[in-house]
């Protein structure tokens, strides 16, 4: 009889299974609940023991075994990766303060037909990652997929760099479904990408070429998952959190049950994903408030960034019922945060001319960081604002990325004022002795570009350049606006190319088109002949057009493709329209005073004036005659509001159509609005729609109803 001494081990196959288990266990320990049970040299230990095996028997590797975490071999690109439930979008509550929340809780009683004697609704607060969503798929409990977002509805397929990410499981406990989609967020940790930039600057130092240090760990953490050498993103210090389902196996196959948000979180949570300790159950609007105002505080002592915060209706029942707006749940809501706040000193002040020739003021500023950039300019809007904030040279000043993306000057901080007294500030830098402060800012009466007389119409806040033809600010806007399908059409004029021909100084004014020749287009930076040649007989097609495509395409305020039309129809030769009084023109259908203005101040500019010439003189020609009768308008008197993104159309093109037909597209919605026509990931303007109770159109609505009126 054989001693137990000498019985045999436990077979490779066997150990494997066992490390794997102890591994797995182990980083859980650690990684999720940071309360690790062995020291760090012990789980190296075991983890090479583990590569050992593997690498001795490859048939023993699996694709779930703590090995395949360190990364793999460069891929040749991403595969698309359809979602099976979509990865929809959650609309944004744009009143930063917390009242935001009670506005969301107000919709949701509303919807549910509540009335105030109806107890509180119970929601759940969570927190709003600032960074990458996630799809996870599991199949018998492991990990198969790890797909980004995308467009919601096809993502990347990221699988072998999420498997780095150490706080994702790979592989899930015996009572996991069988098929599971978790939806989460991929981050870096402040202090993680910190040191990941510290390990940057070294290799810079070092000499080391192609290096660069990240701007901001969302950015970083977004990278990292997108690098097709995995073994890169394995070396980045990746988190993740999980806050919801994709597909899931349902309960008459064998699924679990859920009844509310919260069960479905913490199910998660021992099923081993992380999920935010400060996920909390909210009984009403007052709870919502008191978590948006409890966070708020604590944010920037958070070791990762949030923008915001969520809140989700806790009953999946009541969720169902609620559904959902376009392609946002009407049952959640992102409720962000005002932008983070420092403070700067004023150097200067600029005047930009857009290329739509608005005139904005620009404050240059002592460079400071704020949200994740270096910022060295922030705009005024426009001179009200800049008055209103009485923003001078020399002045020290609060600047905000306004949205977390254009920064702007919230206030002066005048010298009576404490630097800690203000909100988001910081006494880094601050001078001891305000300077005397420059003159009251008043932006100037003429383009600073080109001369042209700056004007700011009744009613609006902006002043314009009217030299649109001449002015060199919007050169390429007037020339990619000039050659559209919609107006003249130049087949092939598009940016890259009004890029070219503008930089290099070859295309000035529209008429410089027209005299362009073989030779300077061969000039152009990879510039074939039979391009060229092309080019220059796209020009030459584009010489016969019609008044009202000719009159779109000068780019004059206000005057789309309908007005054009009305305004070619109602007088018949351009000379007439070039040469009418205010009176006259406002007598044009759909043509008020503003408009009419528009007009009169445009070709009250002879440089303006000078350019139609000398398209004429270049072979620009069209059809002339009498005034005609008007056309059928069916929706006159009909106010649409365009919102979202259309499935077949482009939102130029819909309001178009809408136009043609005498509706007045308006961009805002009121109770004078007749429809909304809303598109995926509508926003803020379908909500008032709803509110007051305005008709919503789809595509498909709005084109039926175009096919009514004929």
């Amino acid at each position: 009889m054989t001693s137990d001494l000498f019985a045999a081990g436990p077979s490779p196959a066997e150990r494997a299974a066992e490390l794997r288990a102890q591994l797995h266990h182990h980083a859980h320990r650690y990684y999720t609940l940071d309360d690790p049970e062995i020291p760090d040299a012990e789980y190296d230990r075991l983890f090479r023991e583990l590569q050992a095996i593997e690498a001795e028997h490859p048939e023993l590797l699996t694709s779930d075994s703590p090995t395949q975490r360190v990364g793999g071999p460069v891929l040749d690109a991403f595969t698309p990766v359809r979602h099976r439930v979509p990865m929809l979008s959650i609309n944004t509550e744009t009143d930063t303060e917390p009242s935001g929340a009670r506005n969301f809780d107000m919709r949701v009683r509303r919807a549910l037909g509540l009335t105030e004697a109806d107890p509180a609704v119970d929601y759940v607060a969570e927190l709003k990652f600032d960074g990458l969503a996630m799809s996870l798929r599991y199949e018998g409990g492991v990990l198969v997929q790890a797909a980004t977002r995308g467009d919601g509805e096809v993502g990347e397929e990221v699988t072998t760099n999420v498997r780095t990410i150490q706080q994702v499981p790979l592989r899930l406990p015996a009572d996991a479904p069988p098929v599971l989609e978790v939806r989460g967020e991929v981050y870096m940790r402040r202090d993680d990408f910190d040191a990941l930039n510290e390990k940057q600057r070294a290799k810079i130092a070092a000499g080391a070429k192609g290096e660069k240090t990240f701007v901001n760990p969302r950015n970083a953490a977004a990278g990292a998952v997108r690098q097709l050498d995995s073994g890169i993103a394995a070396q980045r210090p990746l988190s993740f959190f999980a806050y919801g389902l994709g597909e899931i196996t349902p309960p008459e196959q064998g699924g679990p049950a859920f009844a509310t948000h919260f069960d479905l979180l913490m199910q998660l949570k021992a099923w081993g994903f992380p999920v935010a300790e400060q996920t909390t159950l909210c009984q009403g609007a007052d709870a919502l408030v008191a978590f948006h105002q409890r966070i708020g505080a604590s944010r920037d002592q958070l070791p990762f960034d949030i923008d915001g915060v969520v809140y989700k209706v806790n009953s999946l029942a009541l969720q169902r019922q609620l559904g959902f707006v376009t392609r946002e749940p009407r049952w959640a809501v992102a409720h962000k945060y005002p932008a983070q706040e420092q403070l700067t000193t004023v150097l200067a002040i600029d005047v930009q001319v857009g290329r739509t020739g608005k005139l904005t003021p620009v404050a240059k500023l002592a460079p400071v960081f704020v949200g994740g950039v270096t910022v060295t300019n922030a705009t005024l809007h426009n001179e009200d604002e800049a008055r209103r904030k009485d923003v001078r040279v020399g002045d020290t000043v609060i600047v905000r990325r306004a949205g977390d993306v254009i920064p702007e000057v919230v206030a002066v901080v005048l010298p009576s004022v404490q630097p800690e007294l203000v909100e988001g500030g910081s006494v880094q830098g601050l001078r001891q002795a305000q300077p005397e402060r420059g003159p009251v800012f008043t932006l100037p009466r003429q383009c600073p570009v080109c001369g042209s007389d700056a004007v700011r119409e009744e009613g609006e806040v902006d002043y314009r350049c009217s030299g649109g033809l001449f002015c060199g600010a919007q050169r390429k806007q007037a020339l990619l606006h000039f050659a559209q399908r919609r107006a003249v059409e130049i087949e092939g004029l598009g940016d890259k190319l009004v890029e070219q021909l503008v930089d290099a100084g070859v295309v000035k004014t529209l008429p410089d088109l027209y005299r362009l020749g073989l030779t300077s287009l061969l000039a152009l930076d990879r510039m074939a002949e039979k391009s060229a040649q092309n080019i220059l007989a796209a020009l030459e097609k584009s010489k016969r057009t019609t008044l009202p495509r000719f009159l779109f395409g000068l780019g004059i305020r206000h005057v789309g493709e309908a007005t054009a039309k009305e305004l070619a129809r109602h007088f018949g030769q351009l000379d007439r329209i070039m040469d009418a009084s205010l009176e006259a023109l406002s007598e044009v259908a759909d043509v008020g005073p503003v408009v009419a203005q528009s007009i009169r101040t445009f070709f009250d500019q002879p440089h303006n004036r000078e350019v139609v010439e000398q398209l004429r003189a270049c072979g620009l020609s069209w059809e002339e005659g009498e005034p005609a009768e008007r056309a059928p308008q069916p929706l006159a008197g009909k106010t649409f509001v365009l919102t979202g993104t259309f499935p077949t159309l482009k939102r130029e093109d819909a309001k178009a159509l809408l136009e043609a037909a005498g509706a007045k597209v308006a961009g805002s919605v009121s109770k004078k609005t007749d429809y909304v026509v809303a598109g995926t990931e509508a926003g803020s303007k379908l909500d008032k729609a709803n509110e007051l109770g305005v008709a919503v159109l789809d595509e498909a609505g709005m084109l039926a109803l175009l096919a009514s009126l004929t």
